[in-house]
């Protein structure tokens, strides 16, 4: 999505699996070791895998950031509990090397085609293991789940965090350091790695022993697929994945000491943090039968906004997928938390590093698909038909709350809920209903809506710039590396490939969405804290 300068993607509806070819279209920083750059002029194309929330995906792009080749599977999560949610690393592990060879066979390429290799990786779920076996301690527990809600409200209102509070607001008018700013509104969700990573250290005896004995590894998605790929020999992470956490200190650009102490979290299990591209050794030649560079490890938020090309200080990125993220290029500056939007490194390379402000919700695409499996709609193409056959949702409000509610509630305890149900409501209503609560909840929209895509436009009163390419995770991790390779020479050649495939304007004015709003904004407040009255 983009206005004036500022531009932002949205992430569709994710398929479940599929592979796909398609035909053939008619000063860099060094390379950081790995392939020389004659090998990479000679292996003419780039990976780009991308491990979402809903899909993990794998494109081939040349040189003109064309899909040669795609494979994509749908991500099993498990729920062994009411509120956790994980996935089972044995299953990435294969899903991800059936999708890199599946992607580059669709191509009609050999791996030794291959430049190299750039992850992608949703942020916030982790694992942790042995440092000597490499055997995982448990499952890892994703970015959704909710079990360290109760450690989470006990921190947010424990006199420890109210001391940090004061004690910093008073340093901040001493120094005027934005770093005690922060410090100064610092609260804690389920989202952060920080407090669910505290819960499997109080929680899992075996996690808490090897730690002590400084033979436990903990890594996001990203250091764990950098772990199993090079079979052990390279254990690291990227400033992106490392601010994603919770328990990195963005001012300072290293981990926490501090929450690591007040989390009783040993400093010794927390991987090395590298630049965003960097040489970070070469796939074992086992694997995929030769050697392949990987030159890029970023958390897919942030390879979604260098995939779009959102290169310069004010431009905006909205990506719509399982969850809802707002995204601004802070530049050099890293924006002190208000408003609801917290600071996140965007991507380290060489001395440039750039900061990004951000927002989230929990559930947009999830809601869509729930109502996909309960049989409301038979495609995604036809929730655009159904929602424009009614006037509107004829007071009906759905609250998209599968896993609480984020940014600026902060609810784990928030349900889903339609409100406003009547003999009269029909399919048409409920889905229309589950569309406006997507756009309310985040002034955005699923880019192959073309419902909640106008009524986005309409709500900001903004032109909606919407790409060709809409999967801009796998493409941002697919250009980072190929510059690191030289595959591709700067930003000014990346910001030449993109394209435009729609442009949505306003059509109504943003008035006129008043009451409906207004009914979902009180359809929110009602579903705040249901689960703990309800013994969550």
């Amino acid at each position: 999505m983009a206005w004036g300068r500022r531009r932002a993607v949205v992430r569709p509806g994710e398929p479940s699996g599929s592979v796909s070819a398609s035909p053939r279209p008619a000063q860099p920083p060094p390379p950081c070791g790995g392939m020389p750059r004659a090998a990479a002029a000679a292996a003419a194309y780039v990976l780009g895998v991308d491990v979402g929330s809903l899909t993990l995906r794998c494109h081939v792009y040349d040189k003109t950031a064309a899909v040669r080749g795609a494979s994509s599977k749908k991500v099993e999560t498990l729920h062994p509990h009411l509120g956790w949610v994980e996935l089972d690393p044995e299953v990435l592990w294969t899903q991800v090397t059936d999708v890199i060879k599946e992607a580059v066979q669709a191509a009609g390429l050999q791996m030794n085609q291959i430049a190299g290799l750039g992850i992608s990786t949703q942020r916030g779920t982790f694992i942790t293991w042995n440092k000597k076996t490499g055997k995982p301690f448990h499952n890892f527990i994703s970015w959704q789940d909710q079990r360290a809600a109760e450690l989470v409200n006990s921190w947010n209102r424990s006199l420890i965090l109210k001391a940090i509070h004061v004690i910093s607001t008073m340093i901040y008018f001493l120094t005027w350091s934005d770093r005690y700013l922060a410090a100064s509104s610092l609260t804690f969700t389920t989202q952060h790695v920080s407090l669910r990573l505290s819960w499997v250290l109080q929680n899992i005896s075996e996690v808490q022993e090897a730690a002590n004995e400084n033979n436990c590894c903990f890594g996001t998605i990203d250091t764990w697929l950098l772990y199993k790929l090079t079979k052990g020999s390279v254990y690291a992470t990227d400033y992106s994945n490392a601010s994603s956490t919770g328990v990195f200190e963005p001012f300072q650009m290293c981990w926490s000491s501090v929450l690591s102490k007040l989390f009783s979290i040993p400093m010794s299990i927390y991987p090395p943090v590298e630049d965003t591209n960097h040489s970070f050794g070469s796939v074992d030649a086992e694997i995929f039968g030769v050697p392949i560079p990987i030159m890029a490890l970023v958390a897919d938020q942030q390879a979604a906004m260098f995939g779009e090309c959102c290169f310069h200080a004010g431009d905006v990125k909205l990506t719509m997928g399982t969850g809802i993220f707002w995204d601004v290029n802070t530049g050099n500056h890293l924006h002190t938390p208000r408003a609801g939007l917290y600071p996140l490194v965007g991507w380290k390379i060489g001395k440039e590093v750039v900061f990004l402000a951000e927002g989230n919700a929990s559930d947009a695409g999830s809601p869509i698909k729930w109502a996909n499996e309960l049989d409301l709609f038979t495609s995604v193409d036809e929730t655009s038909r159904m929602a424009r056959s009614v006037v509107d949702s004829e007071g009906v409000c759905f609250v998209p709350s599968f896993s609480g509610l984020q940014v600026p509630v902060n609810d784990p305890y928030a349900c889903a809920s339609f409100m406003g149900l009547k003999p009269s409501t029909t399919r048409n209503h409920l889905i229309r209903a589950i569309l406006e609560s997507i756009a309310f909840s985040a002034d955005g929209g699923v880019s192959n809506n073309s419902f909640i895509m106008q009524m986005t436009s309409d709500l900001l009163n903004k032109k909606i710039d919407k790409p060709i390419n809409t999967d801009t995770s796998c493409l941002g991790a697919a250009f980072l590396a190929g510059l690191a390779l030289g595959f591709w020479t700067d930003k000014e050649q990346l910001k030449k490939l993109r394209r435009t495939e729609i442009v949505f304007e306003p059509e109504r004015d943003s008035g006129e969405y008043k009451l409906a709003m207004d009914n979902w904004i009180k359809a929110v407040q009602r579903s705040l804290n249901w689960y703990r009255q309800t013994s969550y």
